[in-house]
């Protein structure tokens, strides 16, 4: 058995030209593809082996990512099938020297967990043993 709050990361990216739109804004691919990443770590966490996305469910990007801020993005396992891994991602902008922070992207991506030969494996049972793990389910739940 896992815990919740063992599969939750995060992880920062500046936000740099090289990652921006015509518009001085962090590109919507990227912050999609660093979702996917931090996503796949929060999955292979969980389960233990590699982990390969299967499913995006929805992409709602609500606020742009200037350059110059740093994009975060917070990612956790809430909820699992047999070989199945249901991971709440969430995009933030930050402002570096105010720390200020507002988000701006959410989605749930689903991952299988797969075995050296590429075929799908089973995943061990989510716990939840602490008042954060519980409101960050029940969060990610409300959100389906």
């Amino acid at each position: 058995m896992v815990d919740l709050m063992e599969t939750y990361l995060e992880n920062r990216s500046r936000i740099q030209p090289n990652h921006t739109n015509n518009y001085g804004n962090a590109h919507g691919g990227n912050i999609m593809k660093w979702m996917d990443e931090v996503g796949a770590m929060s999955a292979m966490r969980m389960a233990g082996e590699t982990c390969v996305t299967a499913n995006i469910e929805g992409m709602d990007f609500k606020r742009p990512v200037p350059v110059g801020d740093t994009a975060v993005i917070r990612a956790y396992v809430y909820d699992t099938g047999r070989t199945s891994l249901r991971v709440r991602l969430r995009a933030f902008r930050e402002q570096p020297r105010s720390g200020e922070i507002e988000q701006t992207t959410e989605s749930t991506f689903v991952f299988v967990a797969i075995d050296e030969e590429n075929e799908p494996t089973p995943v061990p049972e989510l716990t939840v043993s602490s008042e954060r793990g519980r409101r960050l389910k029940e969060e990610a739940l409300a959100t389906e």
